[in-house]
């Protein structure tokens, strides 16, 4: 799955890998029930829900999508962590070339591994990839039923609101 990246974004959200649907159809989140769309916009990072295939008009607002592992895979639990790991290193070098503000994971235990932090809890992170920001959201895959959506559309905007105060 090819990024959605620019340089200077407000927030650079990350994924853990992209599904299989998405890589079929070409767009990140694009599985039925994945609620990182609905989520943006009920957060009020978009004035409307965005389609996946809408992806693109993410850097007119200064957002951007990535992900942790490139490979594909039919749940995220697949994933060894190694490959989080060898993705975390990926990702900081990815980021301190694009310089976002923050850099938004969505997935605690996903970050726990990736950046051997196992005890960070959700919301702004004490570390800093140079000097973006690093936050913590939860995975808003629907397989996530930890968080319902206006959960997620909560913290989401708890995120949003930071970023807009700079």
């Amino acid at each position: 799955m090819p990024d959605i990246i620019a340089q200077d974004l407000r927030v650079l959200f990350c994924g853990i890998n992209p599904s299989l649907y998405s890589v079929v159809v070409g767009h990140h989140f694009a599985r039925p029930g994945n609620r990182f769309w609905p989520t943006l916009h009920l957060s009020g990072f978009t004035a409307r829900q965005l389609r996946p295939s809408e992806q693109d008009e993410l850097l007119e607002r200064g957002l951007g999508i990535t992900n942790f592992v490139d490979r594909a895979t039919a749940t995220a639990d697949l994933l060894a962590n190694e490959e989080l790991k060898q993705g975390a290193r990926s990702l900081e070098a990815k980021v301190r070339r694009y310089k976002p503000r923050v850099l938004a994971v969505l997935g605690m235990g996903a970050y726990r591994t990736a950046f051997a932090r196992p005890k960070a809890g959700l919301g702004l992170q004490s570390e800093t990839l140079g000097t973006t920001r690093l936050w913590v959201l939860p995975n808003p895959s629907g397989l996530n039923a930890h968080y319902q959506l206006k959960d997620l559309a909560r913290l989401f905007a708890e995120l949003r609101s930071a970023v807009d105060k700079g």
